[in-house]
């Protein structure tokens, strides 16, 4: 594929909301309520309550680069936990911490306050107990793997967003919606055109 242009392959970076399936059949809301286009398959999937960044392609081997993690493209997370995270945390958390009897590589991890609104339905608070927000970026896929890297070090996940994948991001993409990108050789989009299709 070298740095040629790929003729007619695109992706479509969509802000799934909360509580969106990753699927374009079966039970509903999925992803037929906000993307009309045919032809696009989800390369990498949120759960139905994780939130942001879906990436979807029209080619199989662009899909394929993008979901499987011996690629190693980067993820970005931000998710919300509950507790005080203290340095030491981050530091077990950017070692790798033990998911089913098997460490997770490297990651960067950090303290922040990201530009999001509330979501609806609203986080489960607990009383007397606060809640921190942390950047998470990793290079691989595991089932779960945020969530349960939060729980092995004692602050379970309230929220999950993801914010990139890869060079793309969804800052400026509002939820439900998503624009639509040509590629070149090396996986960066270009030329967009941004969709409105949310129902809410």
């Amino acid at each position: 594929m070298g740095g040629q242009k790929r003729r007619g392959e695109f992706v479509l970076i969509f802000n799934k909301p909360y509580g969106v399936l990753c699927q374009f059949s079966g039970l509903k809301p999925n992803l037929s309520d906000f993307i009309p286009l045919k032809g696009f398959y989800p390369a990498g999937r949120l759960d139905k309550t994780s939130e942001g960044l879906v990436v979807l392609t029209n080619n199989g081997v662009t899909q394929a680069m993008i979901s499987n993690p011996k690629h190693k493209m980067e993820k970005t997370y931000w998710v919300q936990v509950e507790g005080n995270i203290i340095d030491e945390t981050l530091k077990d958390l950017i070692k790798g911490v033990v998911i089913e009897g098997v460490k997770t590589l490297p990651a960067k991890a950090k303290i922040i306050e990201p530009p999001l609104g509330s979501r609806t339905p609203d986080i489960r608070h607990r009383r007397n107990i606060p809640t921190s927000w942390v950047e998470l970026r990793l290079k691989e896929g595991r089932n779960r793997q945020v969530r349960k890297m939060t729980a092995a070090v004692g602050h379970p996940t309230l929220r999950l967003y993801r914010f990139s994948v890869g060079p793309w991001h969804i800052l400026s993409i509002k939820k439900g919606e998503f624009y639509k990108s040509s590629l070149n050789g090396s996986l960066f989009p270009r030329s967009e055109q941004k969709f409105d299709r949310s129902p809410y």
